[in-house]
Formats: structure tokens, sequence, C-alpha cells
């Protein structure tokens, strides 16, 4: 005979609620009545009918992960992040890459995946203010990144200005002047290169430092070989220069490869900086200094805040909209010469951030 929750409930010695609550993986549950559940549920043989449930509930116990490009190192661990938090709370994650398509950005928005899904988390590259009434929709939306703010929706951010700041501050406080920037957009308003360029540009200010634009390196899509062909512009300049700021870890990578191949030392010659603390700056030689933007954080906020939208729904409860910005730190390593050749890593600085309701343009 088919197991059912009251079969559980009533060997666990609990209500068929509890577990109900323990199956769908709800957070608020004392551990030792967990257990019990658990233990109940294995031993009976219990398997949750998931069709019965979704027909129940109206909902598929699934999310949309929409972000633009997969083959960067920072999408394809926030991607592993947020599938992690999701299966924790008993959610599937569908992944969609919009590769930096605004047609496919706008064809996400217009809920193509929310007859399979019952949310979404979107990383936007292509779309930015003049489309924020593309946001108003009708079905629970957490927006990450720089491209929109004050869309009707949860946003999860970077604290970009500050923590760019705070790296070039570093490699100040290192004793370089002379530095570099690779991976700028140049007429960007908003967007993760217009943020972290002002970071750098505010450091420098403060230090008392000119700016100077023939130490900014251009780039398009932020990849190693723009960072590599950004950085080999700069050295054929002749421009003098004793620090690199990378604004993504992928075009640090290039950036060294060019550093190399040009025989100068890092970090004897030239230090260097990245931003979103890949694992892949972990193996390189040297290892990387490199801003950690909390990605661990925005995965698990961005799950948090589309779960209770879809929680609320049909609720009557008016949720307001929140703005999630993680803690960032500048994590040392031996491309700064913040740790010995071989000697690991170290945080050499840490950036408060902070959550506050918004609300939307009108």
């Amino acid at each position: 005979m088919t197991v059912t929750m009251h079969d559980v409930a009533a060997h666990a010695g609990v209500s068929v609620k509890t577990v109900s609550n323990v199956v769908n993986r709800y957070p608020h549950i004392r551990p030792e009545t967990r257990e019990r559940v658990e233990r109940a549920i294995e031993a009976l043989g219990y398997r949750v009918n998931i069709t019965a449930r979704n027909l129940r509930t109206r909902r598929t116990g699934m999310i949309t992960l929409a972000v633009p490009e997969l083959s960067l190192a920072y999408f394809a661990e926030l991607a592993d992040m947020v599938i992690r938090a999701a299966d924790a709370r008993g959610y599937t994650v569908l992944i969609e890459q919009t590769s930096a398509s605004r047609q496919r950005e706008v064809d996400v928005l217009r809920g193509r995946q929310q007859r399979v899904t019952d949310g979404l988390i979107f990383s936007p590259l292509e779309l930015g203010q003049d489309d924020i009434e593309l946001f108003d929709v009708p079905f629970p939306l957490v927006v990450l990144g720089e491209r929109v703010f004050d869309a009707p929706a949860d946003h999860v951010t970077m604290n970009n200005v500050e923590a760019a700041r705070a790296a070039t501050q570093h490699l100040i406080d290192l004793g370089r002047r002379r530095i570099a920037v690779v991976g700028a957009h140049p007429g960007e308003v908003v967007g993760s290169a217009a943020l972290r360029m002002r970071g750098y540009e505010q450091a420098l200010a403060d230090a008392g430092i000119p700016f100077d634009p023939a130490l900014v390196g251009e780039a398009g899509a932020w990849h190693r070989q723009t960072g590599a062909e950004a950085m080999r512009g700069l050295l054929d300049s002749g421009v003098e220069l004793d620090a690199v700021f990378a604004l993504n870890d992928a075009m640090a990578l290039g950036a060294l490869h060019t550093l190399h191949a040009r025989r100068l030392d890092v970090p004897g010659d030239v230090a260097l900086m990245g931003f979103d603390d890949v694992d892949d700056v972990r193996y390189s030689v040297p290892t990387i200094t490199s801003v950690a933007p909390g990605r661990e954080q925005i995965a698990s906020a961005a799950v948090e805040l589309v779960l209770e939208r879809i929680e609320a729904e049909g609720s009557g409860v008016a949720v307001p909209f929140r703005r999630v910005v993680p803690d960032s730190s500048i994590v040392g390593r031996e491309s700064t010469g913040d740790v010995p050749e071989g000697g690991g890593e170290r945080v050499v600085g840490v950036q408060p951030g902070g959550e506050e309701e918004v609300a939307p343009l009108t």
C-alpha cells in the first residue's frame, strides 16, 4: 500500500502539518522534530507525490535563473550557489542563458518560462533604466546586478563603488601610484564598469593622485582575451604603470598572461588586482588578489527573496520590495605581495553591505 503523509505523522508522533513542513523544507522547525520526521520517512519509505503537490499548491517547485553567460566563471559559480540554496528549500532551478541578447532578455521578462516555473531570478546585461517598465511583471521577480535600479522588484546588487575604491586604495597603500585599469566601458553611466570606475577614481582623488586617462584600458565583453588585449594596448602605448586593477577576474587572468609574455614580474614590476574572486585566481601563477563581492550571500538572498514572493502570492499580504547589498572584501594573494609565494591568502579589507526597503520609481 502507498505510504501517506498521515502514516508518517502517526509514526513520528507529530501533526500532518509538521510532516508537510519538513517535506517542503521550511526552515523554522526544531532540529529534533525534523530528525524524528525524517527517520519516520526513511523507515516507512514515504515518497512525495510531486504532481499531486504541484496541483494542490498550483506551483511547479521550480524557479528560473537567467544569466548572460555561463562560460564566465562568475556566473557559473553563482548558478551553482543558487542551485544549492534553492535545493535546501526544496526547489529546482531552471537555467536560462540570455547570451547578452536584448531580445532574449525581453523574452525572459515576458514570461516565456513562467509556464513551468514559479519565479525568476534575473541578471540583465543589455536592458537598462530606459526599460524599467518591462520589469513590472505578474510573477515573482528578483533582479541581480547594476544595470537596473528602482524596478518594481526585489534587487540584489554589489557594493561596486566602495569595493572598487577599497581595491584601488589597497594598491595605493602598497606604494603603487601609476595604477592602470583594464575593462573600462566609455560612456557607460550604470553598470559594473561605470560603478567600479567611479570607485577607482574616488580612491585616486582621496589620495591626491591625478586621474590619467592614458592608464585606462578599454574592453568590450569581459573575457580573458579582452583583458590580454587591453593590457597589451597599455604596454604598447608606453604609459608608465606599476599596478593594474582589472574590473573582473577573467580580464585579470588575461592581463597576467600578457605581463608574463612581456617578461614583467608580478608583483615586483606590476601589482595586479582582480574583481569577483572566482576559483581560477587561486590557481594562477602568481595567485591573484581579488575583490570577493559576497557571491554566496547574493545567491542565498536572491533565493530567499523570490521564495518569499512565491509563498506570499494569493495571501493578500503586501510585501515591500527590498534591496540587498552583500558585504564585500579584498582577498590578498601573491599578485600584490600580500602573502609570500606559496603562502595562501588573507582578507585585507571588508566593506559592509546592508538591506533596505525600496520604493520603485513611479
